[in-house]
């Protein structure tokens, strides 16, 4: 049945207008950005394949074109259209970050760390630099490296920070595995990291594993 077709009061639209987009579900949500179904599908049952066959949003999310316009209904302009919305997401948050308004809120810079570091296949270390009042002076992905391993030079991490005059800084990187807990050789990365930047008066705040929806503190878990 076409969604004109529910009662109004159904309807994904009219229910995000009238309640919020929190009271719909993720299907619901897809299906306002679609907009329209496929043949014999309407938008809410072409979302829920859509789900299905990637598993999570998360997946859904960091999807290449080839792998999203698999699904019949789904073309390049729908890819463009969804990786816009993520990346106008990801620079709301760091427009809140830069105010200085979410670091009372480690929940918001895990929200961003999420969409920064979603869906990634090799693994990713980003610098969050803080002026003396933890508002973000800049967030930068500063080394790449493989499925297993990434390659971090803490006198580069050194440098950049003088270069911002950052008084603190929050680490992350993402485990591709989708296992959130830090490894040996996260926690040595750790400590040395916290000793090359106490040599310059500089604190290491935090420091985040992502792995898809999961978010690993250090400092929540008192390894920093």
């Amino acid at each position: 049945m076409a969604i004109s077709d529910w009662p109004e009061q159904q309807r994904p639209r009219e229910r995000l207008i009238r309640d919020g987009a929190g009271a719909l579900s993720d299907a619901e949500l897809l299906a306002v950005f679609l907009r329209v179904g496929v043949r014999g599908k309407n938008a809410v049952e072409l979302a829920g394949d859509m789900l299905r066959h990637f598993g999570s949003l998360q997946a859904l999310f960091a999807a290449s074109l080839t792998e999203f316009t698999a699904i019949p209904g789904l073309g390049s302009a729908k890819f463009a259209q969804l990786n816009a919305v993520l990346e106008l997401a990801r620079r709301a948050i760091t427009e809140q970050l830069r105010a200085g308004e979410a670091f009372g809120s480690p929940q918001a810079v895990k929200e961003y760390l999420r969409l920064a570091l979603v869906g990634q296949p090799y693994e990713s270390f980003h610098v969050l630099f803080l002026d003396v009042r933890n508002r973000l002076i800049e967030a930068r992905e500063m080394f790449r490296g493989t499925l297993t391993h990434t390659s971090v030079y803490p006198r580069e991490v050194v440098r950049e920070a003088l270069a911002y005059n950052a008084a603190s800084v929050m680490l992350a990187h993402n485990h591709p595995s989708g296992v959130p807990d830090p490894s040996e050789s996260d926690l040595l990365l750790t400590r040395t990291l916290v000793q090359a930047l106490a040599l310059v008066d500089i604190r290491i705040l935090d420091h985040f594993v992502v792995a898809g929806h999961r978010v690993h503190s250090f400092a929540e878990h008192g390894q920093i």
